[in-house]
C-alpha cells in the first residue's frame, strides 16, 4: 500500500473518532439542561442511559455483522449519517417523546461508529506496525475537548443554540473524509482502503471467516475487555455525570458545569498524543498499573471535594490516568486477533519487518464483539451510578474509585505482542 493511500485513510479515521467525541461531549455537557427542561430526575435519567446503551450494544452488533457483506467505512458512514439526524432531533423535540426518540436513534449510531472506526483504526494500526490507537482515540478526545469549550463559551445560549453545532463535524466526517475510508487514493468506491493491498479490482477483500480459521483465543481477549469496561465505567461517570454533579451536588454556575469534562478531556489528549513513546519507553504493564492507582485517588477526590473546585481538579488528574486504557486495549484485542490467524502469523514480527497480513474479516469481528466491553462499562457508568447515587452523587463517584484497581492485576493481559517499536 502506498504512504499516500495510508496517510489518507488515516486523515479519515481521525475525521470519524473526532466527530463521534465532538457529538458525544457536546451532549452530555448539556444534559443538566435537558434534564430540567423535561423535568427528569436522576433515575429518569439512567434510565434513558440504559436505553441508549442497549441500542448502542444492538449497533455495535449490526456493524459487525454488515461488515462481512459490505465493509466497515459503508458501515461506518451510516453511523454517521445517524447522527446527523439524532442530533436536531434531541436538540428541537417540541415533545419529551420526540426527546427519547433522538436518544435512542443517538444510540444506534453511537454503536455503529464506535465498532467501525476501531475496525478502522485497528487494522491502519496494523499496517503501520506501530502504535496509532492512542492517537486516534486522541482524535476522539481532540473533538471532546472542543465540544467543551463550545460549551462553556455558550452556556448563557438555549440548550438548542449550543448542540446543535454538533452537526456540524459530524456532517463533514459523513461528507468529506469518511468515503475516503471506502475509496481511497484511486480506489474504487465501497473497498475499504484499510483493506485494500494488492488485490486486483473487484475482489471481496472483507469475506466471511474462512472455515479453517484458528480458533478466536477469547480467555485473553475477555481479560483485556474486563479492562475496557473498567474504563467506559470511569469515563462514562466522568463525562456523563460529571456535569450533573457540579450542577446539584455544588449548584455550580450553570455556564461552568462543563468544567467537569473540559480539564478531564484536556489532559487526556495530552497522554494520548503522547501514548505511543510512553508505550515505547516505559511499556504497557507499567503505564496501566500507574495509571489505575492515580485514578483510584483523583476519583476519591471527586467523591470527598467539599467545593466544586476541588472536584474539576479530581477531574483533570482523572483524565491524565485513564486516557491509554481504551485505545490499548482495542490494540490488544487487535493483536490477539491476528496473532492467531489461519496461517498462524503474530501481529508483529521479531526483526522489525513488516507484520504479515492478518485476516480482516476476522479481526473485523472481534473487534465488533470486543466493542461490547464498551457497553457493559457505560452501562456500570452511566446507570448503575445514577442509581446508587440518586439520593448523594457522592456515594455515585466512590464506585468507580474502588474498581478501577482492578486495572492493576489485568494490565499484563494487555501487553501481549505488543508493538512497541518508534
Amino acid at each position: 500500500m502506498r504512504i499516500s493511500s495510508l496517510t489518507g485513510a488515516r486523515i479519515a479515521v481521525a475525521a470519524a473518532f473526532f466527530a463521534q467525541g465532538f457529538v458525544f461531549i457536546s451532549l452530555t455537557t448539556r444534559l443538566p439542561r435537558f434534564l430540567d427542561r423535561w423535568g427528569l430526575d436522576e433515575v429518569a435519567l439512567s434510565l434513558l442511559l440504559l436505553m441508549m446503551v442497549l441500542l448502542a450494544g444492538v449497533g455495535s452488533l449490526v456493524a459487525e455483522r454488515a461488515a462481512h457483506r459490505v465493509g466497515s467505512a459503508p458501515m461506518l458512514r451510516l453511523g454517521l449519517g445517524l447522527m446527523v439526524v439524532a442530533v436536531p432531533a434531541i436538540t428541537l423535540a417540541p415533545a419529551v417523546g420526540f426527546f427519547v426518540g433522538g436518544v435512542a436513534l443517538y444510540g444506534i449510531a453511537l454503536g455503529l461508529v464506535d465498532a467501525t472506526s476501531n475496525m478502522q483504526a485497528v487494522d491502519l494500526e496494523h499496517r503501520y506496525g506501530r502504535p496509532i490507537l492512542p492517537s486516534s482515540h486522541g482524535y476522539w478526545t481532540t473533538g471532546g475537548i472542543l465540544a467543551a469549550a463550545i460549551a462553556l463559551a455558550t452556556g448563557h445560549l438555549s440548550p438548542t443554540v449550543g448542540a446543535f453545532v454538533a452537526l456540524v463535524p459530524a456532517a463533514i466526517a459523513f461528507a468529506r473524509f469518511v468515503p475516503r475510508v471506502a475509496a481511497g487514493a484511486g480506489g474504487a468506491p465501497g473497498v475499504d482502503v484499510a483493506a485494500r493491498v494488492d488485490v486486483a479490482p473487484g475482489v471481496d477483500v472483507a469475506p466471511g471467516l474462512a472455515p479453517d480459521a484458528a480458533p478466536i483465543p477469547w480467555k485473553p481477549i475477555w481479560l483485556v475487555g474486563a479492562g475496557l469496561v473498567v474504563f467506559y465505567m470511569v469515563d462514562t461517570t466522568a463525562s456523563t455525570w460529571g456535569p450533573v454533579y457540579l450542577a446539584r451536588s455544588f449548584d455550580a454556575p450553570g455556564n461552568l458545569v462543563a468544567l467537569a469534562t473540559f480539564p478531564y478531556l484536556v489532559t487526556s489528549i495530552i497522554v494520548r498524543l503522547a501514548g505511543g513513546q510512553l508505550v515505547t519507553r516505559f511499556g504497557v504493564v507499567p503505564l496501566l498499573r500507574i495509571g489505575s492507582v492515580v485514578a483510584c485517588g483523583a476519583l476519591t477526590l471527586v467523591a470527598l471535594a467539599p467545593t466544586w473546585q476541588v472536584a474539576v481538579a479530581g477531574f483533570t488528574v482523572l483524565g491524565a490516568a485513564v486516557a491509554l486504557v481504551a485505545p490499548l486495549s482495542f490494540s490488544a484485542a487487535g493483536r490477539i486477533a491476528a496473532g492467531t490467524a489461519a496461517d498462524g502469523t503474530a501481529g508483529a514480527t521479531a526483526d522489525g519487518s513488516a507484520p504479515a497480513e492478518p485476516d480482516r474479516a476476522r479481526t473485523d469481528a472481534v473487534i465488533a464483539r470486543f466493542n461490547q466491553f464498551n457497553y457493559v462499562g457505560a452501562l456500570l457508568g452511566a446507570v448503575l451510578t445514577g442509581f446508587v447515587g440518586a439520593d448523594n452523587l457522592r456515594l455515585g463517584f466512590a464506585l468507580p474509585a474502588v474498581l478501577v484497581l482492578a486495572l492493576v492485576p489485568l494490565a499484563p493481559a494487555f501487553a501481549r505482542g505488543a508493538l512497541n517499536r518508534r
